[in-house]
């Protein structure tokens, strides 16, 4: 017959055990968070940027200084809608932002206040736009696998997708994750085309005016650790590219090699944001360096730098 002060132990002798077990699952767990969400190569790019000279920073986007000043404005009416991307059009210093569920562009002011609505007709889930030269927009459909040159002016109230001429982007790695981002990129004359999962980016040559001719090209995207890609857009003062990630939760900046310069988180919190952006599925940056974003269901954000 045991004694009660060994009957006693055996429970400690239990909780002794399950505590370094508990602690070994949770550091695993732990662990795999962070490679999914890729901290180890954020807190890399943080250390990176701590020494950053001045001079270097004067000539990238930089966006650890940006802080939002309109943020998570409602698109009135459009809950249902799903807003994908956005761009600005610097001809008439306006947004167009693309709307997948239900296609339709929407053309916004700078305050994120609707001015028009522009029904796509013919397209299926438009998910990234583009805006070219002359009133040229480039829209990317990711179930049609398509991007499509389309013309817009002050006079346009819908668009058919039979009326342009379209090109094939072909088949994804994974045919619901698709071509989901766009970007005209003016300095180097090219769109910039953005593969959803696995992060792939393409490049396809055009003067912003005429035809698109020729196919898209591979663009070495080494330095997307990202979980998927979600938007593009090309800073047109220094020619940086921005990529946005709605399931990493940020928006990183390369350089014209490629490589990572700066990076911007989206949770709550961080660069005056009340709350963690929702998903962010477009961006577009303007001539004078402001930043916007839309996430569904239909938010709209802008941020300026300090």
């Amino acid at each position: 017959m045991s004694s009660p002060s060994s009957a006693s132990a055996t429970p400690k002798r239990r909780f002794y055990l399950r505590w370094p077990f508990g602690l070994a699952v949770a550091a695993v767990i732990g662990y795999g968070v962070a490679v999914a969400m890729h901290w180890d190569d954020r807190g890399a790019l943080w250390l990176k940027e701590s020494f950053e000279s001045t001079a270097e920073r004067s000539v990238s986007v930089w966006l650890p200084d940006y802080r939002v000043d309109i943020d998570a404005k409602p698109l009135p009416g459009m809950d249902d809608d799903e807003a994908s991307d956005v761009a600005f059009n610097p001809h008439t210093r306006t947004l167009f932002a693309v709307m997948g569920k239900n296609p339709f562009l929407v053309e916004l002011n700078l305050d994120g206040e609707v001015l028009r609505k522009i029904p796509l007709n013919g397209w299926n889930n438009p998910e990234g736009v583009a805006v070219l030269e002359d009133g040229y927009l480039a829209i990317t459909d990711e179930r049609l696998h398509d991007l499509t040159v389309v013309k817009v002016d002050a006079q346009t109230t819908a668009l058919n997708h039979d009326d342009f001429q379209s090109h094939d982007l072909g088949q994804s790695v994974k045919s619901n994750k698709g071509f989901e981002a766009v970007a005209w990129d003016p300095l180097r004359q090219r769109l910039v085309i953005g593969e959803e999962r696995p992060p792939k980016l393409y490049t396809w040559n055009t003067d912003g005016r005429s035809p698109l001719t020729g196919d898209k090209q591979v663009l070495p995207s080494d330095e997307l650790d990202l979980r998927n890609l979600s938007a593009l857009s090309v800073d047109p003062r220094t020619g940086h590219l921005l990529v946005l990630s709605a399931d990493s939760n940020i928006l990183l900046e390369l350089d014209e090699q490629g490589q990572q310069v700066s990076f911007m988180t989206l949770l709550g919190g961080f660069n005056g944001l009340r709350d963690t952006i929702p998903r962010a599925e477009g961006v577009a940056m303007d001539d004078k360096g402001n930043l916007y974003m839309v996430s569904e269901p239909a938010l709209f954000y802008r941020f300026r730098k300090n």
